[in-house]
């Protein structure tokens, strides 16, 4: 199973190919440009440096949300694209579960932080259990810092936490979060596609893949065009990717 993977959700843009359990080649980037810039090319930049044939990939992941709207509606376009060139699926990954994914093994509590701007995070709660099974325990969504610091608090048990959000909220969190907790370090704490790669290896063995024209990206809330348009009575426009 050969896959490529893209990350655009966030302030990272990230390509990876993976072929079964080995990681081929990665390209991420944190720096200061848009994703339309910086997301073909590096598919490209990639591509040419493991020699990849496009027409020998089995499927096309994708980080589908929650994050950046521009952002997903990039990665999600390309992905369709590529998806509907070549008629292989694509698998939606939730993109704080990649985030969390990056900490394979962990025995702690993983909680991913994205800023979702209007004192808001894209968050969730995971941990991997004895026999090193992802497990769920809070579903991605979108909540102000406090209330995900409560389920923390609530049990008591130690958290890491990591992604773009963390800086945002660091202060917060020293100052509220009683449960003992950590960051994680700077090779760990940033979107990367390998881990949207190996998440979909696994959906894809769940029978979550989907063809490339049904895949919709996952906001879990309105922008800020779609909700003002809202409020001065208007209708919301129908997706387009």
């Amino acid at each position: 199973m050969k896959i490529l993977a893209i990350d655009s959700s966030g302030l990272v843009a990230s390509v990876a190919v993976v072929e079964d359990d080995r990681l081929l080649g990665e390209y991420t980037i944190d720096y200061k440009k848009t994703h339309s810039q910086t997301l073909l090319p590096m598919i490209d930049a990639l591509s040419s440096m493991i020699e990849l044939d496009l027409n020998t990939l089995d499927a096309i992941a994708v980080a589908a949300g929650p994050g950046s709207f521009t952002g997903l509606r990039i990665g999600s376009a390309t992905a369709k694209g590529l998806g509907l060139a070549l008629n292989i699926p694509l698998v939606g990954v939730p993109t704080v579960d990649a985030l969390a994914y990056n900490l394979y093994g962990v025995t702690e509590r993983i909680c991913p932080l994205m800023d979702a701007r209007r004192n808001q995070t894209y968050t969730g709660l995971y941990r991997f259990s004895s026999d090193h099974s992802f497990e769920v325990i809070h579903p991605a969504c979108a909540l102000p810092l406090e209330e995900i610091i409560e389920v923390i608090d609530g049990s008591g048990e130690p958290v890491i936490f990591l992604g773009d959000g963390v800086p945002v909220f660091k202060e917060q969190i020293e100052k509220s979060c009683k449960a003992p907790y950590s960051f994680a370090p700077a090779g760990f704490n940033r979107q990367r596609a390998a881990a949207v790669a190996d998440l979909a290896q696994i959906y894809i063995k769940e029978g979550k893949a989907q063809d490339a024209g049904d895949f919709r990206p996952n906001y879990l809330r309105l922008s800020q065009a779609e909700r003002e348009r809202l409020e001065a009575g208007g209708k919301l426009d129908e997706p387009t990717v």
